[in-house]
């Protein structure tokens, strides 16, 4: 525990004081709500599917902090993300790498956001979640399924991740933290 917390640290503290309203979306059972809290009490919090949305802040240390909206990821549920659109900065798609059947399903509605008008040029990171299970896919592989090679206008990186252990959402955050304060620095500069 206090390793993950350690290593988290270290993230927020490279990158100065920022803040960003985070959208994470993903279908349902991929993982959503157990990295949210992950991140936020770095627990395992027992969880039932999230009808509505939960909304956390996470700042774990100084540095970047994130308001996360981790909306619901049932389909009756998937028309409403795009009320949530407006004013984000940041996208964590979290796909279920261990559910080959659900690829084109996750594809469909990845492309679906990014082609929204309140999401052009936000930059997001793929968790390949459930890198602990069989048949877990390959970020390749993913990138592929999901044809992210085809996508333009966003900055994207995939991080295969174990949310119930908190493997790889560190090395994510990471690299998903500059992604979206390169992203708000070119927002403002083009707004002068």
């Amino acid at each position: 525990m206090g390793l993950f917390l350690a290593r988290l640290k270290k993230v927020f503290d490279e990158f100065g004081n920022t803040q960003a309203r985070i959208l994470m979306l993903g279908l349902d059972a991929a993982g959503k709500t157990t990295i949210l809290y992950k991140f936020k009490l770095n627990e395992v919090v027992s969880t039932i599917p999230t009808i509505g949305f939960n909304v956390e802040t996470v700042e774990p240390m100084k540095g970047l902090t994130f308001t996360v909206w981790d909306v619901g990821g049932q389909d009756k549920i998937r028309p409403l993300w795009r009320h949530y659109f407006s004013g984000t900065e940041g996208l964590i798609y979290v796909v279920d790498s261990a559910d080959s059947s659900r690829f084109a399903e996750a594809r469909a509605e990845l492309h679906s956001i990014l082609d929204s008008e309140e999401m052009r040029g936000v930059p997001f990171i793929i968790y390949a979640n459930k890198q602990d299970l069989p048949n877990a896919a390959s970020p390749s592989v993913l990138i592929e399924k999901l044809q992210l090679s085809k996508l333009s206008g966003h900055q994207w990186y995939v991080q295969t991740t174990c949310a119930t252990n908190g493997d790889g959402l560190c090395e994510g955050i990471q690299k998903f933290s500059q992604l979206v304060k390169d992203f708000k620095r070119t927002r403002n500069q083009s707004m002068y």
